[in-house]
């Protein structure tokens, strides 16, 4: 079990006989991440930068022609460049959410970011996940989530949030292809552009962490790869190409 993990095979009761949670030993409240780089084999993940990324991103978001990438995003689509950059330029300096472009061979293709970061309870989300159609069913993509997971469980956060609404069918099934846990529904929980949002939420726990970066380690290896980038052998438990 990592430092900081909880068992819940495992109960303890208080003074009264009530059952009570079982102690979180050797936690340390881990940083906020950093603005740094983070490399994979197939793609990288850059601090987002308005005149580094945002001519890549408008450019490769317009091939998304009927604007479907946006139907469940608080905002988008953008009705041009201007407004567009505007956008990036409202998100690229906040520290929550902290905005990464996700970049391909030296272009930008898509955004994540980590947020609601809660060091003092070890806990993290990743969400804005807006995938360019160049970018979709890619090997970067998974990659993408797998370094961004991988990042935070090695600072040493305890849990890695995945939340979206619950009618965004493709964003459910990605998030169990990449190892998260489905754990139900808050019924109205927002809403956005005028509308309800019941959310889905899903989570990766730091003791699932090391059985998840096996498989997908063995995944993501290049040797997976044929020479048109077609997967060799599958995951045992799942298919990660979203």
């Amino acid at each position: 079990m990592s430092a900081g993990s909880s068992n819940h095979n495992e109960l303890d009761q208080n003074d009264l006989g009530q059952p009570i949670g079982t102690p979180v030993e050797r936690f340390v409240t881990p940083p906020v991440p950093s603005r740094a780089v983070l490399q994979g084999a197939w793609m990288r993940l850059e601090p987002l930068a308005t005149e580094r990324h945002t001519a890549d991103l408008f450019e490769a978001n317009r091939q998304d022609h009927e604007g479907r990438m946006w139907t469940y995003m608080s905002y988008g689509p953008f009705a041009g460049f201007e407004a567009y950059i505007d956008w990036v330029r409202s998100v690229e300096s906040p520290d929550d959410p902290l905005f990464f472009a996700i970049v391909v061979e030296g272009r930008a293709l898509g955004v994540a970011a980590y947020l609601r970061i809660t060091p003092e309870v070890g806990t993290i989300e990743i969400g804005h996940i807006a995938l360019s159609p160049a970018l979709q069913r890619t090997t970067a993509a998974t990659e993408a989530v797998f370094v961004m997971a991988d990042h935070v469980f090695d600072l040493g956060y305890r849990r890695f949030e995945w939340k979206c609404d619950d009618l965004n069918e493709p964003s459910k099934r990605a998030a169990v292809r990449l190892g998260f846990t489905f754990e139900g529904v808050h019924r109205q929980a927002t809403m956005y552009k005028g509308r309800n949002r019941d959310t889905a939420w899903f989570s990766i726990l730091d003791r699932e962490w090391p059985g998840l970066r096996a498989r997908f380690s063995r995944w993501l290896d290049p040797s997976n790869f044929d020479a048109a980038g077609v997967q060799r052998t599958r995951l045992q438990e799942g298919d990660f190409m979203w």
